[in-house]
């Protein structure tokens, strides 16, 4: 038999695996995180199989920053027009003389007109800087400490070295998903008002691929002639100062797109050079505007010889950065070691934390870039604000407006949660399985992280909360709420933080940049975001409210997590099935929603009363979410799923049903008398008035007495209280339920509720049935029908 001789591979098809080398394990990691849930595997015996709901996160959250995204470049296209152009319509006075900007005039003139220069000038800036993200966006994801070691692989091929260049210029212009998510969307915009229509997005992507290249340039030049020039010390605090930077940036471009813009962001567009419209951003809108098919086919020549040249240039370049190979001398540090000094009170200070805690803090002081992305950066946030909206010299509107000091302390201290809580087992690296080794539990390491950050963390909404009080000249007892929410915020978001970077963390990943999964910092963020609107409410029912719910959701992410840890090192093994107290806030989720909907349908739909509809409703919504709740827990075959009799003593059930609904009802009937006498009974007294006009007593006794504890025992004491049970004592579980079923009732009756969930949850505790806190509230709900109707 005779053997072929192998045939050498071309530069074009040794550039095209490159790329189809890179896009395959994109789309590998992208299909694992939104279909792995899907494929079969063989379980062991005896363990339950991971599964996952990161695909349903993964693809709202996409949904949402691309929505996000196209409404701030609509915003910043307009706002600048409305601004920049002295000749437009959009300045205008409204019916109390008050001016104001009207946007739709301004997108109105765009659609008739092509943009005018001082427009151009704008958006060329806006594209620079948006260019500028796509290049250290990458770039600070990446450590550059750590060896290149796929080009040191790549190197081996039997392929030249300039083609292997190029191919990565290729593969890193395909990977560049930052960069498509800052400059797809203010493309397909200004392709849009160009009068483009439908073909803007097409457009908008022919842009990006000649801009993903020059971007990709750039970044290969930093990472790769940087590695050969600079130390690893010098690396990492390149690195964190390419962090610091991205964030003005950002900010630079929101300010933008802010109705109120500064005039500061503003004289920047105006001053932006001319001559920057022949650079790649300005020939790209240069083509876009382009009136006819010859103005548009120059500016289009002239991009793609600038890129060419560029491209080539860079290539150049960097194969004189690697004239003398891709390995540099070394990656190690020499320390030098110090003397022992005396103890000091530093020392002596960091003596009084736990091991845990001071390990800790050495480890932050000894990872700069940590140490700046943690410390330095939300700094660099409030000053990008204040400078970019033209408030520096704003600090006395602290003491003036003190929602927006405890929005800014709170904002301050959850982005500081979000760079360090949130990284506290991805910090930990490939020596993550030494914390199963040590003799204690991985949670109570993981509690002693929380509270250290959560006290680091407190550091600068106590320097914005000095400010606000060192300016304010008049005090007021609702600042001591806004204190309360802040400083009752930072724990509670400490502790969802660390619960979703147990999630987000995937310790088995190889590549760095993939150990933490993206999507559940966003979730994170819409989660603070949810925080941030309790401070700005004027509602005390509402503040309660949501800090009650979003302490209830920390709780049960840290049980979710608490059950995760055993088995976070096992790619295959995943926590038995339990009830948890997240099936019980997905429960009430569902169970509310859902009555609404039903209700909507049969009074739309059927013509039905209001009376029977919500009733009907009512029921129907529970007995459904019952059903599909039982069923999960039948296929999954969940341990510890409520029973209504099941093992339960009848006489005992009786007997403790009968002491909680005395003592609930006692509480019930005093809290109406005490009403009674107060000044709200009168607006109390309308509101029975119009609830007795809308039902009549037979289907309200209905649907308090018989639907309502049917329905809601099952959630709020079998799922939520029997979750809680499992991670927490007796009394701080009745209470925390207690507090979720208050929270959801009326405010009148939050009081009166909170106590009756507590006796529910005394009796299920005891009867170990539904039975139980059924009878009790059915009880309660009776005894105080029935004094309403007396009354």
């Amino acid at each position: 038999m005779t053997q072929q001789a192998a045939q050498p591979v071309t530069q074009a098809r040794a550039i095209w695996l490159m790329t189809k080398m890179r896009l395959t394990r994109q789309r590998n990691m992208l299909a694992n995180n939104l279909f792995g849930k899907f494929r079969k595997k063989k379980a062991r015996d005896g363990i339950a199989g991971k599964k996952s709901s990161l695909w349903v996160l993964t693809a709202l959250l996409v949904l949402v920053m691309s929505f996000s995204f196209t409404g701030l470049s609509r915003n910043v296209l307009l706002n600048m027009n409305c601004h920049l152009v002295a000749s437009s319509h959009c300045n205008v006075v409204d019916k109390d003389h008050a001016p104001f900007q009207n946007v739709e005039l301004a997108a109105a003139e765009l659609r008739k007109a092509p943009f005018q220069p001082e427009l151009l000038r704008g958006l060329t800036m806006v594209l620079t800087l948006l260019f500028g993200l796509a290049v250290l966006l990458p770039l600070g994801s990446k450590e550059l400490a750590q060896p290149d070691w796929d080009l040191e692989w790549l190197v081996t091929m039997p392929v030249e070295r300039p083609t292997l260049l190029w191919g990565r210029l290729l593969e890193r212009s395909a990977a560049n998903f930052s960069g498509v998510f800052a400059l797809m969307p203010p493309l397909g915009m200004i392709a849009w008002y160009s009068g483009l229509g439908w073909f803007a997005p097409l457009a908008a992507l022919a842009a990006l691929l000649v801009l993903l290249p020059l971007a990709a340039l750039l970044h290969t030049l930093a990472d790769t002639g940087l590695r050969m020039w600079l130390p690893a010390s010098q690396l990492r605090n390149l690195q964190a100062v390419t962090g610091l930077f991205s964030m003005p940036l950002i900010y630079f471009v929101m300010a933008l797109g802010m109705p109120n813009a500064s005039g500061f962001v503003m004289d920047w567009a105006r001053a932006f050079p001319a001559w920057t419209g022949w650079t790649p951003p300005g020939l790209v809108l240069q083509a876009m505007q382009a009136s006819s098919l010859a103005q548009a086919g120059q500016a289009i020549a002239l991009l793609l010889a600038q890129t060419a040249a560029l491209l080539w240039a860079g290539v150049a370049l960097m194969r004189h950065q690697l004239r003398n190979g891709v390995v540099n001398a070394g990656s190690r540090e020499s320390v030098r070691r110090k003397p022992q000094a005396a103890p000091t009170a530093g020392r002596r200070l960091s003596e009084a934390f736990t091991p845990i805690k001071r390990r800790e803090l050495r480890l932050l002081s000894r990872d700069r870039n940590f140490l700046v992305q943690t410390l330095l950066l939300p700094v660099i946030i409030v000053v990008s604000q204040l400078v970019f909206n033209g408030k520096l010299n704003s600090f006395a509107e602290l003491g003036v407006n003190h929602v927006t000091a405890a929005t800014i302390a709170f904002g301050i201290g959850v982005y500081m949660l979000m760079l360090s809580a949130f990284q506290t087992l991805n910090n930990e690296g490939q020596v993550l399985w030494l914390l199963y080794t040590v003799p204690r539990s991985i949670e109570s390491v993981l509690k002693e992280k929380a509270q250290l950050w959560g006290m680091l963390t407190l550091i600068y909404p106590l320097i914005i909360v000095g400010i606000s009080a060192w300016y304010t000249t008049h005090f007021e007892w609702s600042m001591l709420a806004l204190l309360l929410i802040v400083f009752a915020g930072i724990p509670i978001y400490s502790l969802i933080a660390v619960s979703l970077g147990v999630f987000a963390c995937d310790p088995l990943a190889v590549d760095a940049r993939a150990r933490v999964r993206p999507t559940y910092i966003y979730l994170y963020m819409l989660l603070a975001s949810f925080y941030t609107w309790s401070i700005y409410s004027d509602v005390w029912s509402q503040k309660l409210v949501v800090m009650v719910l979003v302490a209830s959701m920390a709780l049960a992410l840290w049980q979710k997590a608490r059950d995760a840890l055993p088995y976070l090192l096992d790619p295959a093994a995943a926590p038995p099935p339990r009830v948890s107290t997240s099936d019980g806030l997905i429960a009430a989720t569902a169970f509310f929603i859902m009555q609404g909907l039903i209700a909507l349908f049969m009074m739309r739909a059927m013509e039905m009363p209001a009376q029977p509809a919500v009733t009907i409703a009512f029921a129907a919504a529970g007995l459904l979410v019952y059903l599909l709740i039982r069923f999960i827990y039948w296929r999954s075959k969940t341990a510890g799923v409520p029973a209504v009799l099941r093992g339960g003593d009848m006489k005992l059930t009786l007997g403790y049903s009968a002491m909680a609904a005395f003592v609930a009802s006692a509480v019930g009937l005093a809290y109406l008398t005490g009403l009674q006498h107060s000044a709200l009974w009168a607006d109390i007294a309308k509101q029975s008035a119009a609830s007795a006009s809308t039902f009549s007593r037979g289907w309200l006794l209905a649907l308090a007495v018989l639907a309502a504890p049917l329905c809601e025992e099952f959630i709020f004491r079998g799922l939520i209280y029997g979750g809680l049970r499992r991670s927490m004592s007796a009394m701080p579980a009745m209470a925390m339920s207690a507090a979720i079923f208050a929270v959801v009732h009326p405010p009148t009756s939050m009081l009166p509720v909170f106590v009756l969930g507590l006796c529910a949850a005394w009796t299920y505790e005891r009867s170990k049935t539904l039975l139980g806190p059924m009878l009790v509230h059915a009880v309660y709900n009776a005894v105080v029908l029935s004094w309403q109707f007396w009354m």
